[in-house]
């Protein structure tokens, strides 16, 4: 077992990462506060590893509740479940919540957590390598809009992280590929030897060989601790994580929740800003190739939908109502070159135009 720590002063908090997690007792007591423990998962994931879960949590007084699964339910109205299950069994403040499954149930146990009672502890028990990589670590909790992703949430740290890697064994192909993006994600925007990595090992990933997803998984989780503790709140280096993600989410909203997967989405918008960022002539050619060989090798999209809804400008509109504009500002995510991005709002309207114009299936 991995132990790594997100520095965050007296609300920091380790990250676990191993194998046979799931079912460790003695791992898991010493981060529960209280009596009442709830977990929160869904239809998927509830017949492969609730049963282990709750082996975790003998002793306390334990309930679950089991949520439909899928982008599409990341809604206030399915939030509510949660809640009622809280109230129904008279939940205190003591409580913990623990989010057994991807990065859906992740963000939405959490924001369950930080507004009952305004708030209170949880623990994250990540199952897909998108949420073990990213959502998982960091506190940014939320559920979806019908205008807009994650618009309505809340920053709230986890009590630790517990990522078990078996949890991978069960995980469909697409949704494999989906976190990957996020893997190469971390890459692209800081470090260039993990990508330089990732060129040479991507097959072991896909493959699912275990020395090598141990590997990505940590070497993403200490790129996105070191980042968090020094910027909790998204006030600026942190938005780096965001690389695709602008474009990523239009796609995500235009096209329902659901349709595509975020990583897909993250996958596509990120080289809308891989274009762009050659455009400007920050990146070069060859940056560019390997940017687009590495997303295809995993087989993930590497454009946008074409369909007639998501025209430049409904993709425009979806953008501009993205929680990282200000002042009515596209703030976008680029590189200067692989391992090395920036934020900016300053960048000629006409070349973002020609990105969507251009770069299209």
């Amino acid at each position: 077992m991995k132990t790594l720590r997100v520095e965050l002063g007296d609300r920091g908090y380790p990250i676990f990462i191993g194998q046979g997690l799931m079912g460790n007792a003695e791992l898991v007591k010493p981060y529960v506060k209280g009596k009442q423990v709830l977990i929160v998962t869904n239809t998927t994931v509830a017949p492969l590893y609730l049963a282990a879960c709750e082996k975790a949590f003998a002793g306390f007084d334990v309930h679950s509740v089991i949520l439909p699964d899928g982008e599409a339910y990341k809604t206030l109205e399915t939030l509510n479940l949660v809640f009622d299950k809280l109230i129904g069994e008279r939940f205190d403040r003591s409580c913990t919540l623990v989010a057994l499954g991807g990065g859906v149930i992740g963000d939405m146990t959490g924001f369950a957590a930080a507004s009952f009672q305004r708030g209170v502890n949880f623990i994250q028990m990540p199952t897909t390598l998108l949420s073990q990589v990213d959502s998982s670590v960091g506190g940014k909790t939320g559920v979806n809009h019908p205008l807009g992703k994650n618009m309505i949430g809340a920053f709230h740290q986890p009590e630790c992280v517990i990522i078990d890697t078996e949890t991978l064994n069960t995980l469909e192909d697409r949704q494999l590929s989906s976190g990957l993006a996020e893997v190469i994600k971390y890459g692209l925007i800081q470090d260039e030897p993990f990508f330089e990595w990732l060129e040479a090992n991507i097959e072991k990933l896909v493959a699912r060989e275990p020395a090598a997803l141990a590997f990505a998984i940590e070497r993403s989780c200490e790129d996105k601790a070191s980042i968090v503790a020094k910027d909790e709140k998204e006030a600026g280096l942190r938005a780096l994580f965001n690389l695709g993600h602008t474009f990523g989410h239009a796609i995500e909203a235009g096209m329902g929740y659901g349709n595509w997967l975020h990583g897909e989405g993250v996958s596509a918008g990120t080289m809308q800003a891989v274009y762009l960022s050659r455009l400007l002539g920050d990146i070069d050619d060859g940056d560019f190739e390997r940017a687009m060989e590495l997303f295809e090798r995993v087989n993930l999209p590497i454009y946008p939908p074409t369909v007639a809804e998501m025209d430049n400008d409904a993709f425009l509109e979806l953008m501009a109502g993205d929680k990282k504009a200000k002042a009515g500002v596209i703030r976008l995510v680029l590189l200067k070159s692989i391992g090395e991005a920036y934020v900016t709002g300053d960048y000629p309207q006409d070349l973002l135009m020609d990105t969507l114009t251009d770069w299209r299936a």
